[in-house]
């Protein structure tokens, strides 16, 4: 996607105002709110001046003059959440924007009489409820046929076929919606979570329009595709969309997703201080304050958004996670199912629950809540990990890993899933596969620092040790980053074992006296300790003995080593002619002197006093 698109801010205005027009006559605020922020935050100069007779035009359009009566008041019964009464009073009507008023209040009752008829509040599923949609899904499905559906009753018909797991279905009808009106932000709010990955949001056949570049940002930060979602709302932000709220709220939710925390709690406090009572986005950020463990910031947000609005689902959710920060898990659930009361699908509150049931060791009730996270949207990774801890806790590591690799799959360079992996492989025995997975957690940045000492660790359980030891020493390289320090003793410990195995003192000493500060391995470093002094001793005096040794080898050859004339005279043949023997003996026979042969000397033969009992 090219970062380097412009937009034309006096057209975006345009498109934005008739927008917020259109979807104020048929009741889609939601949608309208978002637009009128959008417009707000543009620049000053690019306002727009209407006449009043543009503007009574443009709240006429889609409306026939027989029809305008029915209409208004049909709308007003909308408003005030009469359904039945809305949908009664514009049976008839054939114009664009009653024929939609019309459907759309039909399917609006049905989802509030399905709410209000649900005895589990626990279950959001809307398979079983695919008969009360039947016939309004019947007429939609007609009209599209023919051709005679308008961009909004396209995203209506998307809507329910969302809700009926149609996803192949709603796309393509979400597509042509988008098409028809490209300033219906609802519709490309509902295509986001069913766009799988990067490819096919780039092969959608989506109209060339300026908000198309919010949208990708939207869908790359949904997708975690985190670095390029941030490029792009950064160029908007330079483009002329600096003051647009929902931009820099993106840009704090992607950081957030980046485990940039602190950057992110910076950008949703300056957001609170230019509107200090938006609702909006709040959930995020008492998650962000309870990571950072902020009880005092968490505490002013709780009292404030109560003071904004008590009933609100965001509200509940963040008063559940000030509970939670408190340890009050009790309170905490009971927060988050009355956020779920006004919302049943409202995700964190899903996803905040189960981590309470969690904490409260409630490993059922964590299930279930994980389950509907899950059926609200199927890209939580948070609750495809809680679920994997769940089956983990109850020791059934086959479901765990199912879980751990939907998890994984969602989030491929997060570290802490890849240890989850690796940490079940192990369990199942699959020791290859669990190496893999604490080497791609390291490699990937080990968020949690745990990846390095659960390799070595399994290298030291199957015995290779020549891989563990240099896992090891890069384990305890940054000992101030380690959070688990019962894990860092465990591998000082086997350092200086090995060390000391190796006969490598100085390394061992070094390591075994770091492990006196700790409690657990105090006891057996005293002892590894003494146990290398004896060996120092032992080994100092079995070199000092073999160094005496040595020298009185040395001193004894030297004195029994014969001079060198001796020695040559010696080896010497001797002259064994029988003449000179004869003679020698006549004259020794005589009693005659016999001289010595010139030259030749017999040597002394003596005999040794002592022998060494080591040669």
């Amino acid at each position: 996607m090219d970062e380097t698109f412009t937009v034309n801010l006096a057209e975006a205005k345009l498109d934005i105002l008739n927008g917020i027009v259109e979807c104020n006559k048929r009741g889609l605020m939601q949608c309208a709110k978002w637009l009128a922020e959008l417009n707000h935050g543009l620049p000053q100069e690019e306002r727009l001046k209407r006449k009043d007779h543009e503007t009574y035009d443009a709240q006429r359009a889609g409306i026939a003059d027989n029809e305008y009566d029915d209409y208004i008041l049909a709308k007003s019964y909308f408003d005030v959440r009469e359904y039945d009464r809305a949908t009664y009073f514009t049976r008839n009507c054939e114009s664009p924007v009653p024929k939609f008023l019309h459907m759309y209040a039909t399917y609006m009752s049905m989802e509030k009489k399905r709410l209000d008829n649900m005895t589990d509040s626990s279950v959001v599923s809307t398979k079983k409820h695919a008969k009360d949609f039947a016939e309004l899904v019947s007429t939609l499905r007609t009209e599209r046929s023919l051709g005679k559906l308008d961009g909004y009753c396209l995203y209506l018909y998307g809507v329910i076929l969302k809700k009926l797991d149609l996803t192949i279905l709603a796309v393509q009808v979400f597509v042509e919606a988008i098409n028809a009106e490209p300033t219906l932000w609802s519709a490309w709010v509902e295509l986001a979570p069913l766009v799988t990955h990067k490819a096919m949001l780039l092969d959608l056949n989506l109209p060339n329009h300026w908000i198309k570049q919010i949208f990708i940002g939207y869908a790359y930060i949904e997708l975690f595709l985190n670095d390029e979602g941030i490029k792009i709302f950064q160029h908007l932000l330079k483009i002329g969309f600096g003051k647009c709220i929902f931009i820099p709220t993106q840009l704090a939710i992607a950081f957030s997703n980046k485990r940039d925390v602190d950057r992110s709690i910076e950008i949703f406090q300056r957001l609170q201080k230019i509107d200090p009572y938006r609702l909006d986005n709040l959930d995020s950020y008492s998650n962000l304050l309870f990571v950072k463990d902020m009880k005092t910031e968490m505490s002013h947000l709780a009292h404030k958004v109560v003071e904004i609005n008590k009933y609100s689902p965001e509200t509940c959710c963040v008063v559940g996670n000030y509970y939670s920060i408190r340890a009050d898990h009790y309170k905490a659930v009971m927060y988050f199912q009355r956020a779920l009361k006004l919302n049943p699908r409202y995700l964190s509150a899903w996803t905040l629950m189960g981590h309470e049931f969690m904490e409260m060791k409630n490993t059922n009730a964590a299930i279930q809540s994980y389950r509907q996270a899950v059926e609200v949207n199927r890209r939580d990774f948070r609750a495809w990990y809680g679920l994997g801890q769940a089956y983990e806790i109850i020791k059934m590591p086959y479901y765990s890993l199912y879980y751990y690799k939907a998890a994984q799959q969602l989030r491929p360079y997060d570290s802490r899933m890849l240890v989850a992996l690796g940490e079940t492989y192990e369990r199942l025995d699959k020791i290859s596969d669990a190496i893999k997975c604490y080497q791609k957690a390291h490699s990937v940045g080990d968020i949690e620092g745990v990846a390095l000492f659960s390799l070595a660790r399994l290298y030291e359980k199957t015995h290779e040790m020549e891989k563990a030891i240099p896992v090891f020493l890069s384990f305890c390289r940054d000992e101030k980053v380690v959070a688990d320090k019962a894990s860092l003793y465990h591998a000082y410990m086997t350092l200086a074992t090995h060390y000391e195995k190796v006969e490598d003192f100085e390394k061992a000493s070094h390591f075994a006296y770091k492990c006196l500060d700790y409690e657990d391995t105090k006891r057996e470093a005293e002892s590894l300790l003494k146990s290398i002094a004896n060996k120092r001793a032992h080994k100092l005096m079995t070199s000092e003995g073999a160094t005496n040794m040595a020298a009185a080898k040395a001193a004894t050859n030297v004195e029994d080593k014969p001079d060198s004339e001796s020695t040559d005279t010696y080896g010497e043949d001797m002259d064994m002619d029988e003449s000179n023997i004869c003679r020698t003996v006549a004259e020794l026979a005589m009693g005659e002197e016999v001289p010595l042969v010139t030259g030749e000397e017999i040597p002394e033969f003596q005999m040794e006093d002592s022998f060494d009992t080591n040669e």
